[in-house]
């Protein structure tokens, strides 16, 4: 008897371990194949709560309503310029489907205690580094994953999933994770939402390897996260279509 406890507990464990495996690791997952899957996804990853979220979002322009500019390039592109670009598209698509959705400032007093559906932060990389670095980054709270908080921890994970998923797939651009830094994982942000809040820090692309599609396309990139709250909505609870497939697509011509 004590034989078959033991051997039930750590089945369990293991199980427990894959499946935050998958959920932190994006998955290499073709546009056709997410905009196919939009069923699938409507089923929520945990257990239905009484009450559905808070159909609102926060979209923090990184640098916004400061000093400092963030990352210069020698046209004299600021990061912020591109931050607040993406996220008033983001406003735009968010808002078409329904949503709430505050843009908020870098230190914005409504981030103290700020209660929404989701958070997520939009900052740039450097124009300054090689051109051939390209990609996106995401982190979720190092404190959080610290913390055993299994339920917190799911659903900010599940965002960072859909993200990576859905940015993947509208920009063209891969997951650059051996560069995620501890500025992103112990991003102030994190501890000033209310604890409920699934938040996500993202760099939307470097900003020489990647300046076209930024600067010129900043649409491209704002599609991609905007999706990726959809798609976090859905495993929600919230019936929300993906955004539809464009028409057209520009091919950013990278330096």
């Amino acid at each position: 008897m004590h034989l078959g406890r033991w051997l039930l507990k750590n089945l369990l464990a293991g199980m427990g371990i894959g499946l935050l495996f998958i959920l932190v690791h994006p998955r290499e997952m073709p546009q056709e194949t997410l905009y196919e899957q939009q069923a699938g996804e409507a089923t929520p990853l945990m257990p239905p709560t009484p009450t559905l979220p808070p159909r609102r979002v926060g979209i923090v322009a990184g640098h916004a309503g400061g000093n400092d500019p963030g990352a210069v390039c020698p046209d004299g592109v600021t990061e912020v310029q591109v931050n607040q670009a993406v996220a008033r598209h983001v406003k735009t698509l968010l808002e078409g489907k329904g949503f709430t959705v505050d843009v908020l400032e870098e230190f914005d007093p409504r981030l103290n205690g700020y209660r929404a559906l989701a958070l997520v932060s939009i900052h740039a990389d450097s124009c300054t580094l090689s051109p051939d670095l390209s990609g996106f980054k995401l982190a979720v709270s190092s404190a959080l994953a610290r913390s055993g908080e299994a339920r917190r921890l799911l659903r900010a994970t599940r965002l960072k999933q859909c993200l990576a998923d859905w940015y993947q797939a509208e920009t063209g651009l891969f997951f650059h994770e051996d560069t995620v830094t501890p500025d992103m994982t112990e991003y102030h942000a994190f501890e000033e939402i209310h604890p409920e809040t699934p938040a996500v820090i993202i760099e939307v692309g470097f900003l020489r390897g990647d300046y076209d599609l930024l600067v010129h396309h900043p649409e491209i990139p704002a599609r991609g996260i905007a999706q990726g709250v959809l798609c976090f909505a859905r495993t929600q609870g919230w019936n929300v279509l993906p955004l539809p497939k464009p028409t057209t697509t520009p091919a950013p011509n990278r330096p």
